[in-house]
């Protein structure tokens, strides 16, 4: 799956515009990378189309950060200045389409390291 329609599926599926799905695609991958270690975040990157490795790169750092699914959810309401409900449709959604993206690995791979609440949020989105 390339970028765009990454992008295109999130817009479709949170009934967001193209330019607002974006911005919340990038902001959830720069935000969620915090959580990942530097190995997890280079496997994740491989798998990517270069604009959304690029977010996931950018969110990448040499501290793990500890943090839930709803932490995650303000930041991402912060960076996007979407509400905190359309946020919180938006990184989930984000997360279902990634795990259509990536391989089933490496997916299993980056929930072990997002936590539980992260795997629950995702399952709600369908």
């Amino acid at each position: 799956m390339d970028e765009r329609e990454f992008v295109r599926i999130v817009a479709e599926r949170t009934g967001l515009g193209r330019e607002e799905a974006a911005d919340l695609t990038w902001a959830t991958l720069q935000t969620l990378a915090h959580r990942l270690s530097p190995g997890e975040a280079r496997d994740l990157v491989t798998e990517l189309p270069e604009g959304l490795a690029d977010a996931v790169r950018r969110g990448t750092t040499d501290r793990i950060e500890r943090f839930g699914h709803t932490d995650s959810v303000q930041r991402v309401a912060q960076r996007t200045m979407l509400k905190e409900e359309e946020a919180d449709r938006g990184v989930r959604t984000v997360l279902a389409v990634l795990r259509e993206a990536i391989s089933e690995k490496e997916f299993t791979d980056l929930m072990s390291q997002l936590g539980t609440d992260f795997s629950q949020a995702v399952e709600s989105a369908g």
